[in-house]
């Protein structure tokens, strides 16, 4: 498909998904994400031909102007939708499937710890709600919901409904999946040592107390056998 066809596509996927477009002029003119994924395009053909520092650098004006961060080298398929789009973040090996909807806040990043393939492959149809983070070289399969704030780890099966802190799989081909306690609040290290402090003191005034008693039971100890004596 040819880069004029593509952005038609694009216009005509925003005016079906957005109930808020009005018309395509309204959407070619204003909606960032779109001119992410448009300039993401030439920059991704950039990279392939190995011109990979004009790639890099129409990459960072992109994201100066957007607010979207698109690696050139990452692979995006057709008819993906950035919707607001703002801190969104794709990695130089992610590979994106068709059909894609992405929201503010998502990060399809690495764990620091690979080297080569590092980014997830999101495979199609599938929804990524806003701040969601998926790290690492996993699959998401096809037809997916990624709830918001998840932080996805591992694979994720087609046809699946993901949430929580790490992700886990709640819907799967449209059942429930064993019920979980859900936790969806960020670990909080000032509370987590303040209740290690508190706990410690507790359980040192516990034994203090239980030596207290035990002297003082001694001392009675002690003197009934003197006054026996």
């Amino acid at each position: 498909m040819g880069f004029w066809s593509s952005v038609r596509e694009d216009l005509r996927t925003v005016l079906e998904l957005d109930p808020a477009a009005r018309s395509k002029v309204e959407v070619a003119m204003t909606y960032p994400g779109l001119h992410a994924i448009w300039a993401h395009r030439i920059a991704h053909g950039l990279w392939k031909r190995n011109v990979k520092l004009v790639a890099k650098l129409l990459a960072q004006f992109s994201r100066w102007v957007t607010g979207i961060e698109i690696h050139p080298g990452a692979v995006v398929g057709n008819r993906v939708f950035i919707d607001h789009g703002f801190g969104v973040v794709i990695g130089e090996t992610a590979i994106i499937g068709n059909d894609v909807t992405i929201y503010q806040g998502v990060t399809l990043g690495g764990t620091g710890k690979e080297k080569g393939k590092r980014h997830p492959t999101i495979g199609s149809d599938v929804l990524i709600s806003a701040g969601a983070k998926v790290l690492g070289n996993i699959t998401i399969g096809d037809c997916v919901k990624i709830g918001a704030s998840s932080v996805v780890l591992n694979d994720v099966p087609s046809d699946s409904t993901v949430v929580g802190i790490p992700g886990r799989v709640v819907i799967r081909n449209g059942k429930r999946v064993k019920q979980h306690d859900l936790d969806h609040r960020l670990p909080d290290p000032d509370r987590e040592c303040q209740e290690r402090l508190e706990n410690a003191v507790a359980e040192l005034q516990h034994k203090l107390e239980t030596l207290e008693k035990r002297m003082e039971e001694k001392t009675h100890d002690s003197a009934v056998q003197q006054s026996h004596e």
